[in-house]
């Protein structure tokens, strides 16, 4: 999408820093209480900010996370087929 002054308007998340938790719920399509379960568990990093302790994650710890997920997955798969 082209915006007035010619530049391409941008995802949001593209631009974003910190994700909030339900941002991270989207982006992995699982539930808000999954992606709060990741954070406490410390699989996915991330921080508590402002006086209501809002949880933010930031946009590359969750990269980093997927990209784990992946390697996980991967492995388990390796493992499983030589059993």
């Amino acid at each position: 999408m082209k915006v007035a002054s010619g530049h391409r308007a941008c995802d949001p998340r593209e631009v974003q820093r910190f994700l909030t938790l339900a941002d991270v719920a989207e982006i992995l399509n699982v539930s808000a209480a999954q992606a709060y379960a990741l954070v406490r568990s410390g699989d996915l990093p991330a921080i508590k900010i402002g006086g209501r302790g809002q949880w933010r994650v930031e946009t590359v710890e969750l990269e980093s996370y997927i990209e784990r997920a992946y390697a996980e997955t991967a492995a388990s798969l390796t493992a499983d087929t030589l059993t």
